[in-house]
């Protein structure tokens, strides 16, 4: 079997790569000519890399596919990794699909997932509990508006990956009126819509990823955020594997009504009660998805089997391990030290020296990847 894994520039193509590729996979890591070292071209189980032209026409990869499948005589499994390559596999899906295998949502189902309104009323129709919004109304006064916002509140675009943004800027966390109003207009200038503005929710960040096939849920994994970068609502630095069986009752409803195919990530964040609520849905491959190799899963090898057409293999449940992100949970440590929260910074650095916590990158039988990434930071950081 053959795999060809897309956007090798990201940390979670290498878990992907890894775990196909131990499996006996033959895989073909490929990227855009615009990343000169991709870091899972440097991983030892890609079997084949591959240069694609700076350009958004999918020809050069339908070419690729199309070789494989000729030479061959098997289609491969196409896994997307990036959102902008979901969304142009999604759109040519029929044909694609000629030469090759897909597990992917339709364009409608990516749509909806990715409109932030649209998952709040699909979350309401079956009792999910989501962040209360406030929208401006369009004869309303602004000041009037930003009133009667409840502070603090989080900002954000509808879709902020759609506008290139990395994690930590897909938001802002207003606490002042001025805050607010910093953000509002940030974010409207920005996408040339009104940002959705939703209340704060002080409890634990949490995540339910799951790989579904016609709207039924094949397997799923959970985690919990330990500690985020930048502190103030980042993206996971360190996270922890948690029981599923609490969220699954939140996710599948939305699941089978939508007959989703393809992977997805429910964001939630709970309540000063610690009630669950659902911030947003991710319908592609989540920041956190290496958690999925470091807990020792076969989730690669699910979406393997379903994008080829067959029936996935029996689902091994992932142990209940830690993962860090380094140097980015170095960075959340000393970002809770200055605000006064020793305490996660002497957990972190206990984890920093703890066996049973894994790392999200580097790895012994394969260092390519890491020594890449670490090149990669200490050239961005020498430029001027």
């Amino acid at each position: 079997m053959t795999a060809v894994v897309t956007d090798a520039h990201y940390r979670m193509s290498v878990a992907l790569i890894r775990d196909l590729g131990e499996a006996g996979v033959r895989v073909i890591a490929c990227e855009k000519e615009s990343f000169a070292s991709p870091v899972g071209f440097s991983s030892r189980y890609a079997s084949r890399c591959v240069q694609l032209p700076q350009t958004d026409n999918p020809d050069a990869l339908y070419d690729l596919c199309r070789a494989e499948f000729e030479t061959t005589g098997e289609k491969p499994a196409l896994l997307p990794v990036g959102a902008q390559t979901l969304a142009m596999l999604s759109r040519e899906q029929a044909r694609f699909s000629a030469v090759c295998g897909l597990c992917i949502p339709t364009p409608e189902q990516l749509a909806l997932f990715n409109d932030k309104a649209a998952v709040a009323a699909l979350a309401a129709r079956h009792g999910v509990a989501v962040p209360q919004s406030y929208e401006k109304e369009a004869d309303e006064e602004a000041d009037a508006f930003f009133a009667r916002a409840a502070l603090p509140c989080v900002v954000k675009p509808i879709c902020g990956e759609q506008f290139g943004l990395h994690a930590e800027a897909r938001y802002r966390i207003a606490r002042t009126k001025d805050d607010l109003q910093s953000a509002f207009a940030h974010f409207s200038g920005l996408t040339h819509d009104a940002p959705v503005v939703q209340e704060y929710l002080p409890g634990r960040g949490l995540g339910c990823s799951v790989l579904c096939r016609a709207g039924e849920i094949v397997c799923a994994i959970a985690h919990r955020r330990v500690r985020e970068y930048p502190v103030t609502g980042g993206p996971s630095s360190c996270c922890q594997v948690i029981d599923p069986a609490p969220l699954l009752p939140l996710v599948t409803p939305l699941v089978r009504e939508t007959t989703y195919t393809g992977l997805a990530m429910f964001e939630f964040k709970e309540d000063s009660a610690g009630k669950p609520h659902l911030l947003e849905i991710n319908p592609r491959v989540w920041g956190t998805y290496p958690l999925t190799r470091a807990s020792g899963s076969n989730f690669a090898l699910c979406w393997l089997a379903l994008s080829l057409g067959q029936s996935a293999p029996e689902y091994r449940a992932p142990d209940p391990v830690k993962m860090a992100f380094y140097p980015s949970d170095f960075a959340a440590m000393l970002g809770y030290l200055k605000r006064g929260e020793a305490g996660k910074f002497f957990a972190g650095l206990r984890d920093v020296f703890s066996p049973n916590v894994k790392n999200g990158l580097a790895e012994r039988a394969d260092p390519g990847p890491s020594r890449a990434y670490y090149r990669q930071l200490f050239v961005k950081r020498r430029k001027p």
